[in-house]
């Protein structure tokens, strides 16, 4: 299992947010060029990147994220955030992207979703937001209207790279990761999982790492709080070291 570092942005700074929710928002004094480098450095090869202005409707920020792209010697940048048209997409993995994260196209336009990630396969991630089972979408602010299990069902013909699965009611509290929703969503979905929302501690990762349907964890708050080294934390997800 690879550790996969969270840098959300927000109108061009560093942030987490609780819940998804916007006015719940804690920005860190960062900068974010010098964190994909930190992580670089770490030996970290992909970092999930989140333009959440793009993701709640307003103004994308390419132009940061085009240099995070092109910072020599960083990771690879797997990109989410308002990815909700073959444009947008296609801009993603012209400015160098490595992989897109989707939820919004994947609900409404099935099609041109099913389309993109054939063309450019095992560079599409589906990214499956729940709430208490529900699939939500558009920055977590609306309900998609057919179940999860039906979703599901559309996913396991594509050739993606993974399904990212977040317990929405996880994120960013540090009240531990839901390891089973992740387990569940990534067979029904015949793809290996990411994991996201919650994570706070090395045991946390270390019990993901036993779920082979786990390929991937997403750590944002707790990195950024020093809840959980760095160093270890890329340790344990490869199993070079206990919790």
């Amino acid at each position: 299992m690879e550790l996969l570092p969270s840098i959300d942005l927000r109108q061009g700074r560093v942030v987490r947010l609780v819940r998804g929710e916007d006015g719940e928002r804690r920005t860190y004094e960062v900068d974010p060029l010098e964190t994909l480098l930190r992580y670089a450095e770490a030996g970290v090869p992909r970092v999930h990147v989140v333009d959440l202005d793009a993701a709640f409707g307003e103004a994308p920020q390419r132009e940061l994220i085009a240099r995070l792209v092109r910072a020599g010697g960083a990771p690879h940048v797997e990109l989410g955030g308002g990815l909700r048209d073959r444009e947008a997409v296609e801009w993603a993995f012209g400015a160098g992207v490595e992989r897109v994260v989707i939820t919004s196209m994947l609900v409404r336009d099935l099609a041109l979703f099913s389309e993109l990630a054939r063309a450019h396969r095992s560079r599409v991630v589906a990214a499956l937001d729940l709430d208490q089972g529900v699939l939500r979408h558009s920055g977590w602010t609306i309900s998609a209207a057919r179940s999860i299990e039906e979703v599901c069902v559309d996913l396991r013909p594509l050739p993606l790279a993974a399904v990212l699965v977040t317990d929405i009611g996880r994120d960013g509290t540090m009240l531990g990761p839901n390891i089973e929703l992740a387990r569940s969503i990534a067979r029904l979905a015949g793809a290996p999982a990411i994991l996201s929302g919650g994570v706070r501690s090395l045991a946390d990762l270390e019990q993901a790492r036993a779920v082979p349907e786990i390929a991937e964890a997403i750590v944002g708050r707790a990195l950024y709080d020093g809840a959980i080294d760095l160093g270890r934390a890329i340790a344990v997800c490869r199993g070079e070291e206990a919790a």
